[in-house]
């Protein structure tokens, strides 16, 4: 009798896990529908011919994606989510979003990337509008090796990428960053004549190096700031842009991607590209100008080049330099900006006898709206750099 009654109870229990394990079964096509519900703020939609569920693991077979304004949708093969969970409020998190390797070749031309990802992932229930729930978030994208290989010699390659997003309090917005590692690119591929005569006087057989860049974003004003992009190779230089709008809200996107579906659905094409240029007019009015700077490094390139200009016209570099310094107040008195013009003519000066570092900057006093901006471009563009704060120095600290 216990043996029955015991054997019993593991029938029950074995019947209700059976009668409860559909219950607790991911809905696959849900969460790709509320993928879709958040990516449609982007204007791209997301494609699949199956969705398979297995556990935690969610497929998405034969995937497309199709973005606003793009002739044909990119393939992107299986999709593998892996540690899908349900978020208990109608949302979704992920652990990991996998992609194929990429493996194309056109004519004789070949791409190859490894190792794409998605990691951290959260889906949105419900999309909010103007919220952070508008959107999928991830906390990093990373990818593999990627090459680039012509007529079978490699020609670029990296070694990876990585790039990070993190909420601010209270989900205020948004701080990132990218880091693009190891990059190489073969010089001698270059056929230009001209171009490969250049680069051989320049002992300038490869190029080496990476490219970052930091920044964040606030909702409710819609600030942007790129605090960072920076292109650093060895033997040439780090180039860093930094740019700080306010505007730049989800309304802002909206209203771009609502523009962008109209000028596709018209049929005239000329008619939706010039509807499409007023509507971009209108959009750019909600956005203000802060600042805005780019500063160059230099890491022996300058030389290099003052030789080479040098050698073509029967000079040393030395001498180069020195026209120049004689050239650039001529070229820039067209301007009619007298203190911007002495500003350039000093930091040329300065930078062509000791190459170190060179910056322009944009701080106005006050933020100005882009319309202002617009305006005096327009009507008296010799007022720009007082209307924007412009200043140029070389060598400074940076």
């Amino acid at each position: 009798m216990m043996r029955t009654s015991h054997f019993r109870t593991l029938l029950a229990g074995a019947a209700l896990a059976t009668l409860a394990s559909p219950a607790f079964a991911l809905d696959g096509a849900d969460l790709l529908a509320k993928l879709n519900a958040t990516y449609a703020t982007s204007g791209v939609t997301v494609g699949s011919s199956n969705v398979v569920v297995d556990g935690s693991t969610v497929t998405l077979e034969g995937t497309e994606l199709k973005a606003t304004g793009a002739e044909a949708p990119i393939k992107l093969g299986n999709v593998t989510m892996e540690g899908v969970e349900e978020d208990g409020e109608g949302g979704y998190t992920i652990e990991t979003i996998a992609f194929q390797d990429i493996n194309t070749t056109e004519g004789e031309t070949s791409v190859s990337a490894k190792d794409i990802a998605l990691n951290g992932v959260s889906v949105p229930g419900t999309v909010v509008s103007g919220t952070l729930e508008s959107l999928m978030m991830y906390e990093s994208a990373t990818a593999g090796p990627i090459s680039v290989t012509a007529k079978g010699k490699e020609v670029f390659s990296m070694s990876g990428m990585e790039a990070n997003i993190t909420r601010m309090d209270a989900d205020a917005g948004l701080e990132f960053d990218a880091t693009f590692s190891d990059l190489k690119a073969d010089l001698t591929a270059v056929e230009d004549p001209k171009a490969k005569d250049a680069l051989a006087k320049l002992n300038m057989q490869t190029l080496e190096g990476k490219v970052s860049m930091s920044g964040s974003w606030e909702l409710a004003s819609g600030k942007m700031a790129v605090d960072e992009y920076a292109f650093d190779f060895k033997d040439v230089g780090r180039l860093n842009i930094g740019l700080e709008i306010s505007g730049y809200t989800l309304d802002f996107v909206k209203g771009i991607q609502e523009a962008m579906k109209a000028a596709e659905a018209n049929p005239n094409k000329e008619e939706a590209n010039a509807a499409m240029g007023m509507s971009m007019m209108g959009l750019v009015q909600q956005l203000t100008f802060n600042s805005a700077s780019i500063s160059f490094e230099d890491a022996s390139i300058t030389k290099k080049l003052l030789d080479f200009a040098g050698s073509e016209q029967g000079v040393t570099g030395d001498q180069m330099a020195q026209s120049l310094k004689g050239l650039v107040p001529i070229m820039i008195a067209q301007l009619n900006m007298p203190d911007l013009q002495n500003q350039i003519s000093a930091a040329v000066n300065t930078f062509l006898d000791d190459p170190k570092s060179l910056t322009i900057s944009a701080e106005p006093k006050e933020p100005v709206p882009f319309p202002m901006i617009m305006g005096a471009a327009m009507g008296a563009p010799q007022t720009i750099p007082q209307v924007l704060g412009v200043t140029v120095t070389a060598n400074d600290e940076m």
